[in-house]
This record gives C-alpha cells, sequence and structure tokens, in this order.
C-alpha cells in the first residue's frame, strides 16, 4: 500500500482487507485492527481504540439473544460493517468478525484523524479541538458521515472500507475492562494504543501494557 498526504485529503492506494483478516477470534480482529485505517469516501481514519463483543459469554453482546432481524449482520459472513443507534442520540460502527454464524464484531472507539479533515470539521461543528472529532464512537461516526445506511456493508469493498495501515506492537496496546455499559463490565475486552492522544478516555486504574 502507498500513502500520499495533500493539504486535507489522502491518496490511498491499496486493496483492502481480506475477509481472512475478520475470520478469526474476536479479541485476535480487535488487537490486529489497532493502527488500521478505516476510510469512507475521502474522510480516513487510524483505529486507535475499540472494544470486543464475544459471540458466547458476554451480556453486553447484542448478539446474546441470538439471531433476529437486527443482529443478522453479526450471525452472517465477517467483515461487515454492525451500525446501530445508541440511546437514540449517535451511531456506533461495529466489525463483524470469526467464521459465518459466530456472531463475535468489534466496536470501534477511537480514531486519529488523517484525511479529509476539514470535512469532519464540518460535520461536527462542536468540536473544538482536533482530539475531538473522533475521540468516541459516536464522534468518529459523525465525523465520517456513518449512519444506519451503512449497516451490513461489505468493509473489504466500497466506499466505506478498511484497509492496511500501521501495525502496531503488542508492547504498545493497552487493556482496560470496557466503559459504557451495564452488563459484563468486569471482562478486559477494551483495547487501544498506550498514549495515544485520541484514545477516548484515559488508561485509568486496573489497565495495564499486554505482554
Amino acid at each position: 500500500m502507498s500513502v500520499k498526504f495533500t493539504e486535507d485529503a489522502i491518496q490511498i492506494d491499496y486493496k483492502p482487507l481480506p475477509r481472512s483478516f475478520y475470520e478469526r477470534p474476536t479479541v485476535e480482529v480487535a488487537r490486529a485492527l489497532l493502527g488500521q485505517l478505516l476510510v469512507n469516501g475521502p474522510s480516513a481514519g487510524r483505529i486507535v481504540e475499540v472494544e470486543a463483543y464475544l459471540a458466547e459469554g458476554d451480556r453486553a453482546a447484542h448478539a446474546r439473544s441470538g439471531l433476529t432481524r437486527r443482529t443478522r449482520v453479526l450471525f452472517g459472513p465477517p467483515g461487515h460493517a454492525y451500525v446501530f443507534l445508541a440511546y437514540g442520540l449517535h451511531y456506533c460502527l461495529n466489525v463483524s468478525a470469526e467464521p459465518e454464524g459466530s456472531p463475535g464484531c468489534v466496536l470501534i472507539r477511537a480514531l486519529e484523524p488523517v484525511a479529509g479533515i476539514e470535512q469532519m470539521r464540518r460535520r461536527r461543528p462542536a468540536a473544538r479541538r482536533l482530539q475531538e472529532l473522533t475521540s468516541g464512537p459516536g464522534r468518529l461516526t459523525a465525523a465520517l458521515g456513518i449512519s444506519l445506511r451503512h449497516n451490513g456493508a461489505d468493509l473489504t469493498s466500497g466506499d466505506l472500507t478498511i484497509c492496511r495501515g500501521q501495525d502496531v506492537t503488542a508492547s504498545s496496546i493497552q487493556v482496560s475492562t470496557r466503559v459504557g455499559i451495564r452488563h459484563s463490565r468486569e471482562l478486559p475486552l477494551r483495547f487501544f494504543i498506550a498514549g495515544n492522544p485520541f484514545v477516548s478516555r484515559p488508561a485509568g486504574t486496573g489497565c495495564s501494557a499486554t505482554p
């Protein structure tokens, strides 16, 4: 992949991450997503924070009640976007993981903007600092123009894709319990790039570097 920066755009000559990237255990996919590029048209951001939601034994996972009209994306082929409206306020983007029939997914929690930043600012005029544009699941979907129309989108092709960015070393990844949920809060399934200013929340207590 070659990446060429202009004043407010990024030219990406790439092939999106293949289906096989997502066809792995959810936690493995979550960790591997850090450092990759989420692209929607001319806007792009480096993934710096994610949360894993497991196919089994996870009371916070939407798929815990089985296959429904809402969750069918999660039970389908991996590498698709699962978008939902949270609390009637903002959209959240998840990535389906694991082989078809196993509904694991990864929530994209924060991005580091790398392209289309002026357009992001127009979409989020309330953001006063660059760090506020995409440091949160609702912020990043608003900044990149992601909504329910992207639910079910194939992330291996089309306008909304995830492409190869910069791989993150294991020593640069921190882990903590998930935030903003009621159930299974104790599970250490939030992963983020240590020291990155675009992470939505500070490390806080209980966070540690992964081996």
